[in-house]
């Protein structure tokens, strides 16, 4: 029987996959399963096919896992596609997840699954891009164009979401056309708010400054036919001190978003970083880094390509000086200079899509003698896993946390040895 959309299935679910769905089978056909848990029998209804897999969304639980919990209202605003998962199986499930894939991916099976440090499920989110349409601030509903509201998904800070909800109002009652996104961002206590506003051409930004309400520290825009930035309200940049470093970052710059684990994160990678001569790839406004350049490391070098992030990891670089140079270009053409790393340790947090073919060919050849790869992409990550190792890396110590709970993601952290014999890596716990 040929299966067509909405065509109903009832099957036994298996074990987890990256992305959040569950796999299943029909008649030894893979069937991939929204909201479903690893040894339930569902009711599920066929959204599409492709390259001879079914996707498909339960609608009615058969047997119902003893790890079940009641969902936020709508589990596929804000990527929370686990949250109907009880949350210490779902640390199980991302750990199972890691080993799956590099495992299938990476072609290293690990002995016992990594473990996964676990975080507060509500508030933790410090950035969010929030998309506009009809008056309507929110996320992108998972498989669809539609805006949804980002205060039932719990990631945000009720302060963040009053605020939001302020913004709407301020649309609709004063009309305002041509916003179409927002990129938010907080700093850990949540005492600095900043929002940038991308507009369409045409647009008025200074309209806009009536978005300047109560909990926004800060307001910028950019009308997307130019090239300037116009600063609309007080200063649109957040800053953090960890430790003894103090970052300030642009609402629009990257940085790790979970406050809860953000430090503890920072200390995970530098215990891994020994001593010597460092190589900071994609640093970002420089939280690794600098992190290390504080703590009295000395010869650090950070490169970012990225010209927002690069502004401020030449400001947070400045105290110091003395022990950290910022190379403000790509990671392909900082390495294709040939620099010399095989005597320095590498950090590389690459973006979701992992190290480009170019930059993982060049990290090998230029052999450094410790890798620390931080990902939150793990099938990018295993497949750059199985370039090193075949570079003559092998790995050391894996280990996760859980910067997005509720949703499908989870930071990985590996170390790799160079021309090392190490045959099991360490699964650290946090």
């Amino acid at each position: 029987m040929t299966l067509v959309a909405d065509s109903l299935l009832t099957l036994d679910v298996e074990k987890p996959t990256a992305g959040g769905r569950m796999l299943a089978r029909h008649n030894g056909q893979v069937v991939l399963v929204w909201g479903a848990i690893p040894g339930e029998r569902v009711r599920a209804r066929i959204e599409r096919s492709g390259k001879g897999v079914l996707f498909a969304e339960a609608i009615d639980v058969v047997s119902p896992s003893s790890d079940r919990r009641d969902a936020v209202a709508d589990w596929r605003c804000g990527g929370n596609v686990l949250a109907h998962v009880r949350y210490d199986r779902q640390l199980q499930l991302k750990s199972e997840i890691i080993r799956d894939a590099f495992a299938r991916i990476g072609r290293m099976p690990l002995d016992a699954p990594p473990p996964v440090t676990a975080s507060p499920e509500r508030g933790y989110r410090m950035r969010a891009r929030l998309h506009v349409r009809g008056g309507r601030i929110g996320f992108v509903r998972e498989g669809s164009h539609e805006v949804c509201a980002v205060g039932p998904t719990g990631q945000m800070l009720p302060a963040t979401v009053a605020w939001i909800e302020r913004a709407e109002a301020t649309l609709r009652a004063a009309k305002l056309a041509g916003l179409t996104s927002i990129e938010l961002a907080e700093n850990i206590p949540a005492s600095e708010r900043a929002c940038h506003l991308e507009l369409v051409p045409g647009t008025d930004a200074q309209r806009f400054a009536a978005l300047a309400t109560e909990g926004i520290t800060g307001l910028s825009a950019q009308v997307l036919d130019r090239r300037s930035v116009e600063t609309l309200s007080g200063v649109p940049v957040v800053s953090d001190a960890i430790g003894s470093l103090r970052l300030r970052r642009d609402a629009r710059a990257f940085f790790q978003g979970n406050r809860f684990l953000l430090e503890m994160l920072v200390a995970r990678v530098s215990s891994l970083v020994p001593a010597g001569p460092l190589v900071d790839l994609y640093s970002g406004v420089g939280l690794f880094g600098l992190s290390l350049a504080a703590s009295g490391r000395a010869d650090v070098t950070l490169v970012e390509g990225d010209p927002i992030s690069g502004l401020d990891l030449e400001a947070n670089s400045h105290p110091f000086a003395d022990r950290a140079r910022v190379e403000r270009t790509s990671v392909e053409d900082f390495l294709r200079r040939r620099v010399a790393v095989a005597d320095a340790s590498v950090i590389v947090d690459p973006p979701r899509t992992g190290m480009s073919p170019e930059a993982a060919r060049a990290i090998v050849r230029a052999h450094p003698k410790r890798i620390v790869y931080v990902s939150c992409d793990v099938a990018t990550l295993a497949r750059d896993a199985r370039v090193l190792v075949d570079g003559d890396y092998s790995m050391s110590e894996i280990s996760a946390v859980d910067l997005f709970p509720n949703t499908a993601h989870v930071e990985t952290i590996c170390a790799f040895e160079s021309g090392s014999a190490t045959s099991s890596p360490r699964r650290r716990a946090m």
